[in-house]
């Protein structure tokens, strides 16, 4: 009996990622050689994307589009905040010559938990980051196939991650 994607179980597939349709610009590329695999059903993903996923088994085709409301949602200025640069400093890990427009940085927060940004100011005691999600405001349009499917360990069910079989946690 073939298994389907169900939550529990691992999930190998390729897609690639286009931004609005079939023909938009090329966002993201999963192919055989590096496919996307992940446990399916921990709340770590696009819960819009597992659903169009849900109950496809090996060898199945996909193509379906989100829309950026089912995906990463809208620009929100709440989501821009301006830190002080002695804060910024202490929940990063960035050298000061990293410190640029347009650059991406990674903070984490004071319960420990990582967010990532894009610089787009600096002031003299001020740096201002963009959390918004990368792909906010797009639809995103997939198309792939599923590789491979099955039940995840003991040890990926506990830790709710992909677990390689040289054992690092994905």
């Amino acid at each position: 009996m073939k298994l389907i994607i169900e939550e529990n179980r691992v999930v190998t597939l390729t897609y690639e990622l286009r931004n609005g349709n079939a023909d938009g610009e090329l966002l993201e590329r999963m192919d055989a050689r590096y496919p996307f695999i992940f446990l399916f059903g921990t709340g770590k993903l696009l819960q819009s994307f597992e659903e169009n996923l849900r109950g496809l088994s090996s060898d199945d085709a996909f193509e379906f589009t989100l829309t950026a409301n089912q995906a990463y949602g809208k620009w929100n200025i709440l989501n821009v905040l301006k830190i002080d640069k002695e804060d910024f400093n202490r929940a990063s890990d960035v050298p000061d010559t990293y410190i640029k427009i347009g650059n991406m940085v990674n903070l984490t927060d004071d319960e420990g938990l990582r967010h990532t940004g894009k610089i787009i100011g600096i002031e003299t005691a001020k740096i201002e980051v963009d959390f918004n999600h990368v792909m906010v405001d797009k639809d995103l349009h997939f198309k792939g196939a599923v590789l491979a499917i099955r039940e995840a360990s003991v040890d990926e069910l506990v830790q709710k991650h992909y677990i390689e079989k040289d054992g690092v946690r994905r």
